[in-house]
């Protein structure tokens, strides 16, 4: 949100720099993203007066003008203006400003033969406004030659992110209230004025959807003149980032901006019976302010009388009925809506407003009928008129909440000492009654305060954030009275902690994705599992919690496949989210990988880029789930990777047959589909829930490494195997065959062809054997041979060499 120091001191009175009061901000929660100096952007820009104006010789849309800049030396200069004349004041550039509005730098030139020091600017120019007809015309009593930035009275505008919880805030009274309770200032609360209606309000105002729209109040004021709204109110605005648009339409934006209180007018002229808060009709449209068209459903409050739509309630307004310049009979609309309704309106539309910002946070209910005056008075001010008595159609909440608030709480939980007195004074100065017996009484417009807990938060953070002190962590003393602190992890966060580092170190690259997936993406890797979905979920192409982190990386792959990458290597630690039997959500700790494109670039000596395959993937399972610590030499291969793997390119690691560890292989080509992806694309999903825990207290440290005394021994194998037989599995049973002898196996050669039985494979081991404390006699390496020969029999292999 953003607004001028010159607009916050009419809230606050302060003698604070800009500094102080960014500073000041910060302190109390309230982000402050960027300070804008207007003065600086409008430096070399002067009130000039125009002393003679006479045709260019060679063009006939430009005048030649004489122009007093102050100084005693009057300057020539080319303008192209149709209401640049003799004896204006107006605004000129001299060589060397930067106009606002392009950058350009200005300089003494020669237009079309005649010299030029400078330019008359317009409002668009010095980006003031939309208006480009001509130049700016000052009033007869600027002062020539003072800097344009001064009689602008150009202000730093600060640039502030107010977090959702604090829609008391969305306006800049809020603002100047928390800078007041942290001593900043004097808090000037907005003056309400008293305004009778001079005759019953001539159209009928009703609300009957109580629940979305409790409290609908209005009134008509008659004879009102739409012109421009007053400069100070159009620069307040400016400020803002609001762009004025007519007098009537201002003051709606500037009470919104000033007060955090959205409102709305209607031309009187274009409306026919009664103003209804009603439920939309299925099939109902209705063409908004910004010209487009919206089609409503039977959940969504609307604003209509009996012909039309006029209002998507809290959001925007309808172009029908939307103030002009021939506007003369106005209805103003005051109402309180339901913020939850308002945010799934607002969603299903995709329509977003400053209005609804507001009104989805939940606006003061308390602050209708000063809203409707204030607004009354600004109109009244700015474009005349007669205002009718206020008719007001339901009421909004007005239930106050009390909470019991112990002040040693703060020490406590805020971690600072704060005197009760003061305490005390903080919580009055931010609008809370403080009985005598510390019972607490929020004002209607704090939505956020739940309990004791969060009035801490309210005192710390206008004490001072700054003011909490640092402290160290519990150590527990040794002999000498020093320790070191505990560790504040927990198991499962230093496991990922370890992955992470893991996958890094793998050259995967980790990616952070949505936890809310499109609902068939979600269905596409649900495996069965009941999904969460979200019934207020950010986005109705994201309301399904993912049951899968391949999803999200999928995505990711293919934006950057999208943009040319050749080839993605990603990884993400998150959880995925079921719905229990119960109904309970269930989150489950994953790690998942995805290797899409090439692995490898093309090259020379490489040939084509090759690509990335399930043996890839294995690798990268097997590599992760052992610095999980989970047993690798224990795992089984097996099948049933899922429907969105491919069948015969995928497989499971298990720990017995039920415990998945993790699952691997090449993708689906329905799932490459689903996802727009090409190529082959690689998957690893593993499951940190199913690792299984270490047994006992972790050591501190690693042992130090002591390498054998003795060299260790291999011996090669080779087995006539049925081609069923994985791999795997005869290496888990030959390293079996002697555990405390055995150290190590591996395939290095598989062989099908002359001189192998149909439906055979030769595989051919390396077995490592480490002696211990003497060197192993040939009957020992005998007798652990046979013990292997005997191993592979088991699984049907049968010794070929």
């Amino acid at each position: 949100m953003k607004f001028s120091l010159e607009w916050l001191s009419h809230f606050l009175e302060t003698e604070a720099s800009t500094a102080e009061i960014a500073a000041a901000l910060n302190a109390v929660g309230h982000e402050v993203e960027g300070i804008e100096d207007p003065a600086q952007r409008l430096a070399g820009f002067r009130v000039a007066e125009v002393l003679t104006a006479a045709p260019h010789p060679d063009a006939d849309k430009l005048q030649v003008l004489t122009v007093d800049s102050g100084d005693g030396q009057p300057l020539q200069v080319v303008c192209g203006a149709p209401n640049a004349r003799a004896g204006m004041k107006g605004v000129l550039g001299l060589p060397g400003a930067v106009v606002p509005s392009n950058g350009m730098e200005l300089r003494k030139s020669a237009i079309r033969g005649q010299e030029s020091n400078g330019m008359m600017c317009s409002v668009r120019e010095l980006e003031l406004g939309d208006a480009h007809e001509g130049i700016i015309e000052l009033p007869e009593d600027a002062p020539v030659g003072a800097s344009f930035a001064d009689y602008h009275a150009a202000s730093p505008v600060f640039d502030v992110a107010i977090t959702p919880n604090r829609p008391d805030c969305m306006g800049v009274m809020g603002i100047a209230r928390d800078l007041a309770a942290a001593g900043l200032g004097t808090f000037k609360p907005v003056e309400v004025p008293a305004i009778e209606g001079g005759y019953d309000c001539p159209i009928e105002i009703r609300t009957e959807d109580p629940e979305g729209c409790p409290a609908f109040y209005g009134r008509v004021i008659r004879g009102v003149a739409n012109g421009s709204s007053p400069d100070w109110m159009q620069r307040r605005l400016l400020a803002a980032g609001q762009r004025p648009i007519s007098a009537l339409v201002d003051c709606t934006n500037y009470l919104m901006l000033a007060c955090g209180r959205p409102a709305h007018v209607y031309d009187l002229a274009t409306l026919s019976g009664a103003m209804v808060a009603r439920r939309a009709r299925n099939g109902e449209q209705v063409e908004a302010l910004n010209e487009k068209t919206y089609m409503l459903g039977d959940t969504m409050t609307v604003i209509a009388d009996d012909s039309r739509v006029h209002d998507i309630a809290g959001i925007m307004g309808g172009a029908h009925s939307g103030a002009s310049e021939g506007t003369t009979d106005v209805l103003l609309e005051i109402a309180y809506f339901d913020p939850e309704r308002i945010g799934v309106t607002g969603r299903r539309l995709g329509l977003a407003s400053d209005a609804r910002t507001r009104f989805e946070r939940g606006v003061d209910p308390a602050f209708l009928d000063d809203g409707l005056a204030l607004l009354t008075d600004l109109i009244v001010t700015c474009c005349g008129g007669e205002p009718s008595n206020v008719v007001r159609a339901g009421a909004p909440p007005a239930k106050t909440k009390r909470v019991a608030f112990d002040p040693a709480l703060t020490a406590r939980l805020g971690g600072v000492e704060v005197a009760p007195d003061e305490q005390r004074r903080i919580l009055e100065a931010l609008d809370f009654a403080v009985a005598e017996d510390w019972q607490v009484t929020e004002p209607l417009r704090r939505h956020d305060i739940e309990g004791p807990a969060d009035l801490v938060e309210e005192v710390v953070r206008i004490h001072g954030l700054d003011k909490v002190a640092s402290v160290p962590l519990p150590r527990p003393a040794n002999e000498n009275g020093w320790g070191v602190a505990r560790p504040t992890a927990t198991p499962t966060q230093q496991l990922e902690r370890k992955l992470r580092r893991a996958a890094a170190a793998r050259g995967l690259n980790e990616a952070v994705t949505w936890s809310f997936l499109p609902t068939a993406q979600a269905e596409h890797f649900a495996d069965g599992e009941r999904l969460w979905v979200l019934d207020n979920p950010i986005s109705e192409d994201m309301k399904a919690m993912r049951p899968s982190l391949l999803p999200g990386l999928l995505a990711a792959a293919a934006r950057n496949a999208d943009r040319g990458l050749s080839g993605s290597r990603l990884f993400e630690i998150g959880r995925r989210y079921f719905r229990g039997k119960d109904g309970a959500s269930d989150e489950r700790a994953t790690l998942g990988v995805v290797l899409a494109g090439a692995k490898a670039p093309r090259g020379w000596s490489s040939g084509k880029a090759a690509p990335f395959d399930a043996y890839d993937a294995k690798a990268e399972a097997l590599a992760l789930l052992e610095a999980a610590g989970a047993p690798i030499a224990n795992l089984m291969v097996m099948g049933e990777a899922g429907d969105q793997f491919h069948p015969g390119q995928s497989a499971t690691l298990r720990l017995g047959p039920k415990n998945v560890l993790a699952r691997f292989g090449a993708l689906h080509p329905a799932t490459l589909k689903a996802f727009d992806l090409e190529g082959a694309v690689m998957a690893v999903e593993i499951f940190l829930d199913a690792i299984p825990a270490k047994k006992g207290k972790p050591a501190f440290a690693r042992r130090a490494y002591a390498p054998p005394a003795l060299q260790a021994v291999t011996r090669d194998f080779a087995f006539l195997v049925p081609t069923a037989l994985a791999a795997g599995d005869l290496l888990r049973a030959v390293g079996g065959a002697d555990k405390q002898a055995i150290v190590g196996a591996r395939v290095f050669d598989v062989f099908t062809g002359q001189g192998v039985p149909e439906g055979h494979k030769s595989l051919a081991l390396e077995v490592t054997l480490q002696p211990g404390d003497k060197s192993f006699t040939d009957e020992e390496i005998k007798a652990i041979c046979d013990k292997v020969i005997a191993a592979a029999a088991k699984l049907g292999a049968e010794l070929r060499a």
